[in-house]
């Protein structure tokens, strides 16, 4: 399934309040790799951007008043992400303006023309709970530079957003290459069949056991006699 991250900018908080849509950004990846096929738009969202939210994007209401509305667009946004997976950072927020807009402009809503809509957000919250997971949080975590990101914008934020979901769903990359990488480099899987391998079973030698007997009891000794081992043996012997 081709993967399509998208973000966007917007006047405000509130697509129900009348806030619209000012930008949209759309990087694609296919096998996990970019593909330089992206879109992106301007739009006039016919009336002018929040004071905080200009803080934000730095787009001013200017520069919009020639760029096209997003009915004219709409056709051309939905036939890109037709069917594909689309990432985004709380999607919620990006979904609802989306719909929104949609709406206004006579076409269905976001979700019946899409594949599937991931949200990063929610992944980040599963795998760091309780700390920042801000695009700036995940990309200081995760290694991904965003030197350049002084504002906001749609389609910097897209790319690097892309970045950040390689790092989430890489797993671990140091010792397999999934299937897509494999097909993306070669073009070809090997599978390997372990079973035709013979293991051998290196047992830890008298002294080595000793200082392990020696840590599980400093360890048991610490606890008050509480550790699970030992509680487990117990078990087991009454």
């Amino acid at each position: 399934m081709r993967q399509i991250v998208l973000d966007t900018e917007t006047t405000g908080l509130s697509a129900e309040a009348g806030d619209r849509i000012i930008e949209i950004g759309c990087v694609e990846l296919v096998a996990r790799k970019l593909t330089g096929n992206n879109k992106h738009f301007y739009l006039n969202p016919e009336r002018d951007s929040h004071e905080d939210a200009l803080k934000v994007h730095g787009i001013s209401n200017e520069f919009l008043r020639d760029k096209p509305r997003f009915g004219a667009v709409a056709e051309e946004l939905m036939a890109y992400l037709a069917g594909a997976e689309i990432i985004i950072h709380n999607a919620a927020f990006d979904v609802g303006f989306l719909n929104k807009e949609l709406d206004l402009a006579g076409h269905p809503a976001f979700t019946r023309q899409v594949g599937k809509v991931t949200d990063t957000l929610m992944m980040a919250k599963e795998m760091y709970p309780g700390k920042r997971n801000s695009l700036d949080a995940l990309c200081d975590r995760l290694g991904v530079d965003n030197s350049g990101r002084t504002l906001h914008g749609a389609l910097l934020d897209a790319e690097l957003l892309a970045d950040v979901y390689i790092n989430l769903t890489r797993g671990q990359d140091a010792l397999l290459i999934d299937e897509a990488d494999a097909h993306a480099v070669s073009g070809i899987v090997t599978r390997i069949d372990l079973r035709q391998f013979t293991l051998p079973v290196l047992l830890a030698s008298d002294q080595e056991a000793a200082a392990h007997e020696d840590v599980l009891l400093q360890l048991d000794k610490a606890s008050g006699g509480k550790t699970v081992w030992r509680q487990i043996t117990f078990s087991a012997v009454a």
